[in-house]
């Protein structure tokens, strides 16, 4: 009897571990915020912490602010003057530490992303021809800013230039990530240069498009909201994302083969991050309903590079919002963005900090 027992808890066991190894390799992760991972909490504020030493008392002047800085939300994602350290006047050895921790919280095909991003700045100085030591098209641009002490509560950091803005906040254990920006220009690299064909954000555009192409007429009727398309994200650098009504077709509309497209769509955007933020978003989309995330569309239906081309999408959930948009310069300069409708900046989750009595 007693080995019978055993052996029937083995088999349970296994059984569990199969299912949530399927689970987290098809992304479905299973739970809430509670599944924090503390681990990538104390590795972020470790190597926040060892760029911060490596900065000279007049480096980490520009470089580290109060938590509670109203710079913490100004943000933009296009050439302009920053706050904070820039790769320009970093050493080899600093510039190394700052790119660690761009490394450590998005997956290798994130960071790999935001190299290409910074890369295109290369591009776009032949493009316009612009001169070796163009200032406006910096691949040196990109500026550390450290809120907060790393390891406290709350703190914070962000790295930003152009087409690319990370933000990332260390609550009780819990990181948060958004807003996150990634752009393209351009989009798809016609020129003739060795970047030539590279589509940073292929799958972001591809997986749409064949989102909308398998649409019939009566889910069409409800995913186009106009035939031409905003020449930006209607929520551009908000501090707080906010759309009146979600729009465009639920999820819970669309058929089996359409919903994997959709949940492909989506994870397109959080596999830029690291696991732990992936499951940890993908948790709370489950939590407050998949089948409710709306998808919708403007601008043209095949993705055409032309005077007067452009399209843009959103996904929209009670919480979560995407967007992208690619009409400037033909349809071919893409700017895309996920926002967390209750937690941007971290701040639902400083107010539950707040609330429990944390000062």
């Amino acid at each position: 009897m007693k080995r019978s027992f055993i052996i029937i808890v083995f088999l349970v066991n296994v059984f569990i571990a199969g299912v949530s190894n399927d689970s987290l390799a098809s992304g479905n992760v299973i739970g809430s915020k509670q599944n924090k991972d503390d681990k990538l909490a104390k590795e972020m504020a470790a190597v926040v912490a060892t760029f911060l030493k490596s900065l000279s008392a007049e480096q980490l002047a520009e470089t580290k602010l109060p938590y509670d800085d109203p710079a913490r939300f100004d943000w933009n994602f296009t050439p302009r003057k920053r706050k904070g350290v820039t790769l320009k006047t970093m050493s080899a050895g600093q510039r190394k530490v700052a790119m660690d921790m761009i490394k450590l919280v998005l997956s290798q095909e994130g960071y790999h992303k935001a190299e290409q991003i910074i890369d295109l700045e290369n591009v776009l100085r032949v493009v316009e021809t612009r001169p070796a030591n163009d200032t406006y098209r910096d691949p040196e641009n990109f500026a550390f800013l450290v809120f907060g002490e790393p390891g406290s509560d709350p703190w914070g950091w962000r790295v930003e230039g152009h087409h690319l803005s990370l933000h990332f906040s260390s609550i009780n254990g819990e990181v948060t990530y958004t807003p996150s920006f990634m752009g393209s220009n351009p989009g798809n690299v016609l020129a003739d240069v060795p970047q030539k064909g590279l589509r940073i954000l292929k799958n972001e555009e591809d997986f749409a498009f064949t989102l909308l192409q398998s649409m019939d007429e009566k889910q069409l009727v409800k995913v186009l909201l106009g035939n031409t398309a905003p020449n930006e994200m209607f929520t551009s650098n908000s501090r707080k994302a906010s759309l009146e009504k979600m729009e465009g077709i639920a999820m819970a509309e669309m058929t089996a083969a359409q919903k994997e497209t959709f949940k492909k769509l989506i994870l397109a955007y959080l596999q830029r991050y690291h696991v732990t933020l992936k499951n940890q978003q993908w948790a709370e989309l489950e939590k407050s309903g998949l089948e409710k995330i709306h998808f919708a569309w403007m601008g043209d239906q095949k993705n055409v590079i032309g005077s007067g081309q452009g399209h843009y999408y959103r996904i929209h959930g009670p919480t979560f919002l995407i967007e992208f948009d690619n009409t400037q310069n033909g349809g071919n300069h893409i700017h895309s963005v996920v926002r967390d409708l209750t937690s941007d900046f971290g701040e639902d989750l400083l107010k539950m900090h707040y609330e429990k009595g944390h000062p």
